[in-house]
């Protein structure tokens, strides 16, 4: 349940609030917006037949102006709990503000010092702000190219040192995550990972933010009760990106849900970024769901980008050439200002 105080509540009424809920056995998850401050309670009572009757009982509360049941499965990352959108500081990078569209682009994979620099000034160049390149590379076949693991990690590195970029790149291991915070800025989980839930809890206590790929059979409520996992551990620094389902469409790698967006927002005060690389596996596609993307309210894009597609170790044929990734970045500007956010 969450219990909405009223405009005239004190720190000391709030405090009253929360010890209450804390002796009564509730997790509590506190939202201080600018007109109202709200109090999440997660967790069941020791008599789950009196949730009824506590309700009434923070009600009458002369500090209190509601108190409302939520019944959705997810509780912390829902909007009901935390009714602004949340923005997550990355660097002095603000994601999720309402004014912008963060940009982060790179390589898919990490394959030498050179291939990264290239594309990392290439799309810093154009105005990403954010640098991706997986270090470590999940894969449907085991004798695909897995990555460099933490010699890639220190190039990513290297470059953030370079550039002034943060860099966002995958952990797949629980027994990585403490490796992996050492040198990322963002967590990734991927997609086959969104039900990995020892992995959620891992980096769910870990401060460090981290970007929710949604499972590519997944629902939003699963998705969204993934992102609890996280939340759920004390870590709230969580964006959810949409990197599309899989259909029975054959075309395109994937099936870029773009009502996902709206719904997320209407579900969620988390950040949403999507994923039209991996949506679409096909770079010529990259640029049009881009801008529907924008359009229908993300918050950002994760954008792969490769001097040499045709050579790639992984992922070529969805991989801009830094020449596209800028013309991407002209063919955005519009749509940006249209929806009023800025590059």
């Amino acid at each position: 349940m969450i219990i909405i105080l009223s405009s005239q509540a004190t720190k000391d009424n709030l405090s009253h609030v929360m010890q209450m809920l804390e002796d009564r056995g509730y997790a509590v998850h506190l939202s201080e917006g600018v007109e109202r401050t709200i109090v999440g309670a997660v967790g069941v009572p020791a008599d789950p037949t009196q949730k009824a009757a506590v309700m009434e009982q923070f009600e009458a509360l002369a500090y209190v102006e509601k108190v409302v049941s939520v019944s959705k499965p997810y509780k912390v990352v829902n909007k009901a709990f935390h009714p602004e959108p949340t923005i997550i500081d990355v660097r002095g990078i603000k994601i999720g503000d309402p004014t912008a569209i963060i940009m982060m682009a790179g390589p898919c994979t990490v394959e030498t010092e050179d291939q990264l620099m290239v594309a990392a000034r290439a799309v810093k160049a154009a105005g990403a702000t954010i640098l991706r390149g997986g270090a470590f590379k999940p894969s449907t076949s085991p004798y695909s190219f897995h990555g460099h693991g933490e010699a890639a990690l220190k190039m990513l590195a290297a470059a953030r040192e370079e550039l002034n970029m943060p860099i966002i790149t995958e952990v797949m291991d629980v027994r990585d995550v403490e490796m992996v915070c050492q040198y990322a800025d963002i967590l990734q989980i991927g997609t086959r990972n969104m039900a990995n839930f020892s992995l959620l809890n891992e980096v769910g206590k870990t401060q460090t933010p981290v970007m929710l790929k949604r499972g590519m059979a997944a629902t939003i409520e699963e998705w969204l009760q993934a992102a609890e996992y996280i939340a759920n551990q004390g870590n709230k620094n969580i964006m959810l990106c949409e990197r599309g389902i899989r259909t029975f469409e054959t075309y395109t790698r994937n099936t870029f849900d773009i009502n996902a967006i709206p719904a997320l927002k209407e579900l969620s005060h988390l950040p949403v970024i999507a994923d039209p690389s991996h949506a679409t596996g096909k770079a010529s596609l990259v640029s049009a769901v881009s801008r529907a993307a924008v359009a229908a309210g993300a918050d950002g894009l994760i954008i792969e980008v490769h001097h040499n597609p045709e050579k790639a170790l992984k992922d070529g044929a969805q991989s801009l050439l830094p020449t596209a990734f800028e013309k991407l970045m002209a063919d955005l500007a519009p749509i940006c200002a249209a929806v009023g956010r800025s590059l």
